[in-house]
């Protein structure tokens, strides 16, 4: 019998969204008198809620996706849920792409199960494939519509202007030489948010702001994933309220939270892709028929083409489509478990179920039945161990009977696998957030660094925290994060392209003339390729002989690419290279002289042999065991303990590794490791954009240059390769640069 429960159902990926849309569906409510409640239910919920909520939900329930399946997993979820009749997925586009697009649409396929009359609304912005995505949503066998808005917002993209004099580097990835200029054009008056790429980024130009314009601190704030969710609830209040005027940002505030009173917005170094700058731009003037305004400030010259890039393509109305996953089997274990807990299932009409998934309609009974087993009893290698007996066949119906197993997934439900972070805690102040565990541990007490937004001396690091107070004297040691080097879209690249090109026949306007200089020496020592050219570079300096190649793809690609490069010309030269790559490029440095020449033909370039020659050029091993404690993890093969009894991330990886030992010694063919080896191949390296990449190439002319030295296309190459596991108190600017004279 189905209890009174949710009507309504809104899931948001974001927390801060949650919150902001309880407040908005609210106030219609009580204005019309309509007797409906509305609530939220996320990790921030309180305990005492919760509890209410497992008893009874309210009309309209606003949630993400990881508490939509943790009320799955309840044993009364059919009484809770069975009545909903809509469910509104809010930001389709941040999440279809990735597991928790996956989970939502595993969710959704359940709720469908209980209410069979279900309605599916997703609401998304800059998707070029609205008809997959909404095919997604909606489910297969549904009938899925596409409804888009006629408003218009009309979308002004300017460059910051340079100081009389000021020439841009050839390299670099902070860019904070132009402070100054963006001080001076920032007006405290218009309510701006400067966006980072990285949390490190973000970290300092808040502090170079904050220097050169100390009057301004009570006025700005600083937000990003790794500062205190308190603190950044702070600073978006602050933003409505109008008590904060500038705030430094990175994608945490790309969406979900309105900030209507932000008027500019401002795009620190390459957005890396077209819907990310459309999505960053919208957050200006948010209200309809305004013009969103955002201003670009370049790192370096050869950033100026990717503004121009954009600028194009969004005028011509591309951008990137996300499609969903290919039949994670991790997220399907997972979901295995939760709907076992959640009044149990039968195993054909959850093949069913889940079939109705659109990111698993191909999956195979063979495929089901293996994820099924791996529940089960954790397949072949593992039956003999009672803790990976998750779910029991129970005459016909799987449950689980273990009150601790279902506590412990309970406990880590969800697909955002965290990296190893450690909490930073100030005397006085409390908690500040998490930084990375690899360089909490490189400190020592008396140690300064950076982070949200202060100077902090280390004085202990005990267990999980690193305990800290302020410093007085500066600092400019900033954390690193993992995972900081997004690459450019696919589209992004393919704009790129076209603009080189056309700079090659003589375009010569806007932010193209004020990278002139950098064009001017590209052409003197190299050359500027066409939209069918592929340019090469050889070039022979103290350090070896180079070869770089300008493709334009994006640094997975490109680390791919280099990888195919440097095995297929060793199998025809046996030669040592070594590889760098950014995202216009890539470098092969090796000590013989190659003919080059001779070896880059479209065979070099064939697809045939793709996924075998991407495994044995690299050490696979070691990416696919990292890889796989993150499928462990979403698979709930490796548990971060429950909350009154966390396990270390060493205690994890340990974990994770003799999982990963016993599987590829005794059962090779584990679902788990094919879904590992599968996300190293596709995702590392981009197996299906490196796959086109390697067809467009092999019908591409060679522009075939014999540089003396380095080319500015080059510099940056060199800059990625320079600056790892290298002691220097020089700049990297200065030791590029002095690499260049001495290549000459």
């Amino acid at each position: 019998a189905i209890c009174e429960g949710a009507r309504v159902l809104y899931i948001s990926p974001l927390r801060a969204m949650a919150r902001d849309l309880e407040k908005a569906l609210r106030r219609p409510a009580r204005d019309l008198g309509l007797p409906v409640e509305v609530e939220t239910r996320t990790g921030d919920t309180s305990s005492s809620v919760r509890a209410r909520q497992q008893k009874r939900l309210p009309e309209v329930l606003i949630t993400t996706p990881e508490s939509l399946s943790l009320l799955l997993s309840r044993p009364e979820a059919r009484g809770l849920l069975g009545g909903v009749g809509l469910v509104v997925v809010d930001e389709w586009h941040d999440i279809i792409d990735n597991k928790r697009g996956t989970q939502v649409e595993l969710c959704l396929a359940r709720l469908r199960r209980f209410s069979p009359g279900l309605r599916t609304w997703a609401l998304s912005a800059t998707l070029a494939n609205a008809e997959e995505a909404a095919q997604a949503v909606a489910g297969e066998g549904q009938s899925a519509r596409v409804v888009r808005a006629s408003i218009e917002r009309p979308l002004l993209l300017q460059t910051l202007a340079l100081p009389p004099g000021f020439e841009l580097p050839y390299s670099g990835h902070f860019g904070t030489r132009l402070a100054p200029a963006l001080v001076e054009w920032i007006d405290l008056e218009r309510p701006t948010l400067v966006f980072c790429n990285t949390r490190a980024q973000a970290e300092i130009w808040y502090q170079s702001i904050v220097q050169l314009k100390p009057e301004w601190f009570e006025w700005m704030g600083l937000h990003h994933g790794s500062i205190d969710g308190e603190e950044r609830v702070r600073v978006e209040d602050g933003l409505k309220s109008g008590e904060l005027r500038l705030v430094v940002c990175t994608s945490s505030l790309d969406l979900g939270v309105d900030l209507a009173p932000v008027e500019r917005v401002v795009q620190v170094g390459s957005p890396k892709g077209i819907a990310k700058m459309l999505q960053r731009a919208g957050r200006s003037a948010h209200r309809p028929g305004a013009t969103a305004q955002v201003l670009c400030v370049p790192t370096h010259a050869l950033q100026l083409l990717e503004i121009v890039a954009v600028r194009d393509a969004i005028a011509r109305g591309e951008v990137e489509p996300r499609t969903p996953l290919s039949r994670p089997i991790d997220v399907l274990a997972q979901h295995l478990v939760t709907c076992a807990l959640g009044g149990g299932f039968r195993a054909d009409e959850m093949y069913d179920e889940v079939r109705s998934a659109t990111s698993y309609r191909d999956l195979s009974r063979e495929q089901f039945d293996a994820a099924l087993a791996l529940v089960r009893d954790g397949g072949v290698s593992l039956a003999a161990y009672p803790e990976f007996r998750k779910v029991v066949d129970q005459a016909g119906t799987f449950g689980v009977p273990d009150r601790r197993l279902a506590a412990l997934h309970r406990a880590s439900v969800g697909t955002i696998v965290a990296d190893a972070t450690l909490v930073v805690t100030v005397a006085g102040r409390g908690r500040l957030g998490t930084i990375d565990e690899g360089f909490a541990a490189a400190l020592a007490p008396g140690d300064t660094f950076v982070f949200a937004g202060e100077v902090l001396e280390m004085v202990a690091l005990r267990e999980a925290t690193l305990y800290a107070r302020r410093a007085k004297k500066k600092s400019k040691f900033t954390p690193h994060w993992p995972g900081n080097k997004l690459p450019i879209t696919g589209a992004l690249g393919s704009a790129l392209r076209r603009v080189v090109d056309e700079v090659s026949r003589g375009r010569d306007d806007g932010e193209i003339a004020t990278a002139a200089t950098m064009l001017v020496e590209q052409r003197r020592l190299s050359g500027l390729p066409g939209e069918d050219e592929l340019l090469v570079e050889v070039v022979e300096t103290p350090e070896g002989y180079h070869l770089f190649c300008f493709p334009f793809e994006g640094r997975r690609v490109h680390e791919g690419l280099g990888a195919l490069i440097a095995l297929r010309a060793g199998r025809l030269h046996p030669a040592t290279f070594t590889i760098a790559v950014d995202d216009h490029g890539l470098e092969l440095l090796h000590p013989e002289p190659i003919d080059w020449a001779a070896v880059l033909t479209p065979a070099l370039f064939d697809t045939a042999a793709l996924v075998d020659d991407i495994l044995a050029s690299v050490h696979i091993s070691e990416l696919m065991r990292r890889r796989f404690r993150d499928v462990a993890r979403v698979a709930g093969f490796v548990h971060p303990g429950l909350p009154w009894e966390k396990k270390s991330a060493r205690q994890v990886q340990a974990s994770a590794s003799l999982l990963y030992d016993v599987f590829t010694r005794y059962d090779p063919q584990n679902p788990l490791l094919s879904q590992a080896r599968h996300e190293v191949i596709e995702q590392h390296f981009e197996q299906e954009r490196l796959g086109a990449a390697l067809r467009r190439l092999s019908a591409c002319k060679l522009l075939f240059t014999r540089p003396t030295s380095p080319s500015p296309f080059a510099a940056p190459i060199l800059e990625s390769r320079l600056s790892k596991n290298v002691a220097s108190t020089e700049t990297m600017e200065a030791r590029v640069r002095r690499a260049a004279r001495r290549h000459r």
